[in-house]
């Protein structure tokens, strides 16, 4: 499939708290898991203004997107511990188009993104559903960490990206 990558503009807010909303619904958790989760799958205009924000479209659809975000000092979230540094907070694809390579694209071009901003580590809270992709990526399991929905946890990836003739993910 053919498509493009590009940083996201404001106006393609609703659109990607749509796909985050459909990819999530794909695991088939229980409905008041979105709405706890509500305020984390929204992508809001000054979301998109405050981070890295990149999508994949083709003829005008948007296919799936990515975003990064820089947390300037450890803190708790509840239960949840995050590190300094920088996240791969997202990683969504439009359910219609999973399985067909859009995600690794995604990442590929958030490698080359990292190393050319001299990012070469991101940190990942992985949906239990979604660890093999970040296998599949390389990416170092570090450990199970609690989730915004108690009693449940999600896993603890870190992507390493490394300068060689090419950027590549690890």
């Amino acid at each position: 499939m053919d498509f493009t990558i590009r940083r996201a503009q404001i106006s393609d807010s609703s659109s990607l708290t749509d796909i985050s909303f459909a990819a999530k619904r794909v695991w088939n958790y229980p409905e008041q898991y979105y709405d706890i989760w509500k305020d984390e799958l929204t992508i809001t205009p000054v979301y998109i203004a405050e981070n890295r924000v990149y999508l994949a479209e083709a003829n005008g659809a948007v296919l799936g997107y990515f975003s990064i975000v820089e947390v300037r000092e450890d803190f708790w979230a509840g239960k949840v511990f995050v590190k300094k540094g920088f996240w791969l907070e997202h990683i969504f694809i439009n359910p219609i188009y999973i399985g067909q390579g859009i995600g690794t694209c995604l990442m590929a071009y958030a490698s080359t993104l990292c190393l050319q901003e001299n990012i070469l580590l991101l940190h990942v809270f992985s949906d239990p559903n979604a660890n093999g992709f970040y296998d599949r990526l390389g990416a170092t399991y570090i450990g199970e960490s609690p989730s915004s929905i108690e009693g449940r946890t999600v896993s603890v990836y870190e992507l390493t990206f490394i300068r060689k003739g090419t950027p590549s993910l690890r």
